[in-house]
């Protein structure tokens, strides 16, 4: 089943220096952009971290630092990967709680202001989940009747994504071949920022969901204790929790205002 889209979609995966959002880094990205007419576009390219590669994630992914010694840092590469993105959806495996965050992270330290206010996000690995609880070779096993030679390499990874969704949307009837409805469907608890550190309550209004102020409103709480926004901007966070911070933070400011 090709995928019915009113736009175009980005599957990527990354590979990385480890699984800290907010500290490692991407050592490879690859990209597989479809469009709505059913063309296919690639991207695939090695970064330099510029930090260590740890010896035991080396063993996953492969990717050594001498690999990337001469690689181009993401900040280099970083224009040309947003504008390959920008005007798509997204869809990955484990990446809305995973590659995407790192994703926007790795976009703001190169100064890039990336935002999903107008993008949908289609989580492979929890719609396999929600139906089938495996991982993504034994979803590409199951799905796809194929085996996943070079598991962990961001290429492969990338395009047994893309193959697993469409043979989901093949078995599955209550699946419906929409982005929005995918994107719904693979989100988990909805957060404002990526990290799960805002989250909304069922009025759709911003709240910490963490911490002493856990469940206040985030307007509040930056009311009241004005010290609480300098100190969050000033720890380790990432960078997309403290952009939508500064965003509620100035609307709330022009509501005032208005």
């Amino acid at each position: 089943m090709q995928l019915n889209l009113t736009k175009p979609i980005c599957f990527f995966d990354l590979e990385t220096t480890g699984i800290n959002i907010t500290n490692d880094r991407i050592v490879e990205i690859s990209i597989l952009k479809v469009y709505p007419d059913g063309k296919e576009e690639t991207y695939t390219k090695r970064v330099n971290p510029t930090i260590p590669i740890p010896p035991e994630v080396t063993l996953v992914h492969g990717i050594s630092d001498a690999d990337i010694a001469d690689a181009p840092t993401f900040k280099e590469i970083s224009k040309e990967v947003y504008t390959m993105i920008k005007d798509s959806d997204l869809g990955g495996f484990n990446s809305n709680r995973f590659d995407i965050p790192v994703l926007a992270e790795e976009m703001l330290r190169a100064d890039i202001d990336f935002d999903m206010k107008n993008t949908q996000s289609i989580d492979v690995q929890t719609i396999f989940h929600k139906m089938e609880q495996r991982t993504l070779s034994a979803a590409y096993k199951f799905y796809c009747d194929k085996n996943l030679d070079n598991a962990h390499s961001a290429e492969a990874d990338t395009l047994a994504t893309y193959e697993v969704l469409k043979a989901q949307l093949d078995r599955y009837e209550d699946l419906e071949n929409d982005s929005k409805f995918l994107a719904e469907f693979s989100s988990r608890k909805k957060f404002a920022d990526f990290a799960g550190f805002i989250t909304y309550n069922k009025e759709g209004v911003e709240c910490f969901s963490f911490g002493k102020h856990k469940g206040k409103l985030v307007t509040e709480v930056l009311d009241k204790e004005p010290g609480y926004f300098g100190w969050l901007l000033n720890a380790d966070f990432p960078l997309y929790t403290k952009k939508v911070l500064t965003a509620i933070k100035l609307r709330a400011f022009n509501n005032k205002l208005s």
